[in-house]
């Protein structure tokens, strides 16, 4: 066979071959394609547009658990991360969904991260979308439920503090009862029963005012107040109970610019302070109220000459109901609300209240409220604006030195 005819016919064969491989190849490429996309997850009709409205973290999950679809909201919460659902309690809920088809409900605690021992507390519900995906619908209740929490915790303690002069004065009654013969048993009664009707009064008193200062819209309400008056009204208020220790109150500085809010509240925040500090001196000694404005903060400072106040105390002594020395609170006529209080007050209007003290040298409570900066605006009215930190350094400068005056032996000024 003549060789130019055989390599022509081999040509052709081996163009024919490669033809059909590349044919093959396309066949493959395109049944390949048909299969991937066939595999894509493809949500319900108008699953996407509700999720995306719904107003709650979502996690969609396939028939192996795998995250096809989340909400940066479940990322944020930790219940999802990467492709994968982390939490084990989830997962439970997702398998039982899809074996038995009925929706699942619950509220669940679950750590925030995979360090640490925080927590969140999300109500999930979860519940079949379409045939083949698990829906998960997350809201974050941590907030609700810790405030639900104090609110219950508040409650009980309240009736634990009520049951005891209650009960003191049920018993005192029964003793007055069976001493009705004895005058000077039924003297001795009577004033006991006095001091416990006096405690009672003083509970419910304070239970009032931390409810009424809860609901308190400051900032709607409130209006320029002169810290220096309301000094001196609650001085006043406490002057009784400082005469029957002996106790002197010395008033020392004074604040210029006005404060932001409610006087009243205001007023019986200092009187709660200046009362305690009353409650815990020794008789004969005194109780220094400073007053000073500084970086445009107003700064009160009550110190008392008492006891002292342990480190550890220190951390407590603003919670509800907390006193340092039970046995002692119960002689001086105690609520431990009077701080809590305190610090209520103070944080609604902004400012902070912080203690200072050392076991044997008192303690020093120390309030800074924003002050409101005022500007005249040629002849016009002056203008008042509320200040949450410090102003500008020309006017630190022009009145740093005749601003108020320096605390002196521990916010005293004699």
């Amino acid at each position: 066979m003549d060789p130019v005819l055989l390599m022509l016919v081999a040509g052709l064969v081996g163009l024919a071959i490669g033809v059909a491989g590349m044919l093959a190849f396309r066949a493959s490429e395109a049944q390949r394609r048909a299969r991937l996309d066939s595999d894509e997850p493809v949500l319900p009709k108008g699953a996407a547009d509700v999720l995306s409205v719904v107003g709650r973290a979502y996690v969609i999950v396939d028939g192996i658990d795998g995250v096809v679809r989340a909400s940066p909201a479940a990322y944020a919460f930790g219940l999802v991360r990467g492709h994968t659902i982390v939490h084990s309690e989830l997962l439970d809920l997702t398998a039982r969904v899809r074996r038995d088809g009925v929706i699942e409900e619950r509220q669940l605690e679950l750590p925030r991260g995979p360090l640490g021992q925080g927590t969140i507390i999300v109500h999930a519900r979860i519940a079949a979308l379409g045939e083949e995906y698990i829906l998960i619908l997350a809201d974050d209740r941590t907030e609700i439920t810790r405030t639900e929490e104090i609110r219950n915790d508040f409650v009980a303690n309240v009736s634990h503090e009520l049951k005891t002069p209650v009960g003191a004065i049920s018993l005192l009654a029964e003793a007055l009862d069976d001493a009705a013969s004895d005058e000077v048993a039924v003297r001795r009664f009577a004033q006991r029963m006095h001091k416990e009707s006096g405690r009672l009064s003083a509970l419910v008193q304070d239970i009032i005012e931390l409810s009424r200062l809860q609901g308190t819209d400051v900032v709607r309400r409130g209006k320029a107040v002169n810290i220096n008056a309301v000094i001196a009204e609650a001085v006043d208020r406490n002057k009784l109970p400082a005469e029957s220790k002996q106790i002197d109150i010395v008033v020392g500085g004074k604040i210029d610019a006005p404060v932001y809010g409610d006087p009243d509240l205001l007023m019986t925040a200092f009187r709660n302070l200046i009362d305690n500090a009353i409650r815990y001196s020794p008789d004969g000694t005194r109780v220094g109220v400073g007053l000073r404005s500084r970086d445009g903060l107003a700064q009160i400072s009550v110190t008392d000459q008492g006891l002292g106040i342990t480190p550890e105390e220190q951390e407590r002594i603003f919670e509800r109901f907390y006193r340092i020395d039970a046995a002692r609170s119960r002689q001086t006529g105690g609520t431990g609300l009077g701080l809590s209080i305190v610090k209520h007050v103070v944080s609604n209007h902004g400012g902070e209240v912080t203690v200072w003290s050392q076991q044997g040298q008192g303690s020093t409570f120390t309030v800074r409220l924003p002050e409101m900066e005022t500007a005249d605006d040629d002849g016009a009215g002056p203008a008042a604006s509320v200040t949450s930190g410090a102003v500008q350094e020309s006017r630190h400068e022009s009145a740093g030195n005749d601003k108020g005056s320096s605390v002196q032996n521990q916010g005293v000024k004699a």
